[in-house]
């Protein structure tokens, strides 16, 4: 690893988009993908990842009788690559309590909301039937509270009257896309971290939706 650079390992479970923007980051954003963990031997995430050189492995969680033992080996797993941080990026597990313990302040993930309005699944159906004029993209800290870790960053964007799922989906993409990259280059760059329960940048506490930004 470059002296300077913080070693993230990447959880991906399918395409991998956003980990593709955390390829193409690297060099300008002070970090280095040391590894990309996938829990499902299909994901296309794999392929990114092997085509930019970066270590792979896959852990399938139905190998396991359990969500425990499946979190003791992946959490091995991650640690034999000793990164600074975590990265969730479609990684459709849940995670349990001694897991997020053991990566507390060292683990982020992104949500296709503006949290903490609709945590899980399905969000951006969600946001069309309750008529919302406003969605986005939330980077948190991981806590064992699902979807409900410390906001780091937001990007809003405006919901279209002729928005479709898909419509939707497909702009809060684009800022997933610019938003994770940056929040991670925070982290690397010692600037982000978690403490007291929430976010700080810059040792100034975020409050509970972050830095926000706003988009078209």
């Amino acid at each position: 690893m470059t002296t300077g650079q913080c070693a993230i390992v990447v959880l991906i479970s399918g395409n991998g988009s956003n980990l593709q923007a955390l390829i193409d980051a690297r060099a300008s954003g002070g970090f280095t993908i040391s590894a990309v963990i996938s829990n499902k031997a299909d994901a296309y995430g794999l392929q990114r990842a092997a085509q930019a050189g970066i270590p792979t492995r896959i852990l399938d969680h139905k190998q396991f009788p359990d969500r425990e033992s499946f979190d003791q080996q992946l959490a091995r797993e991650i640690d034999a690559f000793s990164p600074q941080l975590v990265v969730l990026a479609g990684f459709m597990r849940i995670l349990s309590p001694s897991f997020v313990q053991h990566f507390s302040g060292r683990m982020l993930n992104i949500h296709p909301s503006l949290l903490p309005d609709y945590r899980g699944t399905h969000t951006h159906e969600r946001v069309l039937e309750a008529g919302e004029t406003e969605h986005g993209v939330s980077v948190h800290f991981v806590t064992e509270e699902l979807d409900g870790g410390p906001v780091v960053l937001q990007a809003v964007v405006p919901v279209l009257a002729d928005d479709t799922r898909d419509t939707l989906a497909a702009r809060v993409a684009r800022q997933e896309h610019l938003i994770y990259p940056k929040a991670v280059s925070w982290y690397a760059a010692g600037r982000l971290r978690m403490k007291d329960h929430a976010a700080w940048l810059d040792g100034q506490s975020l409050g509970s939706t972050g830095v926000r930004e706003y988009s078209q």
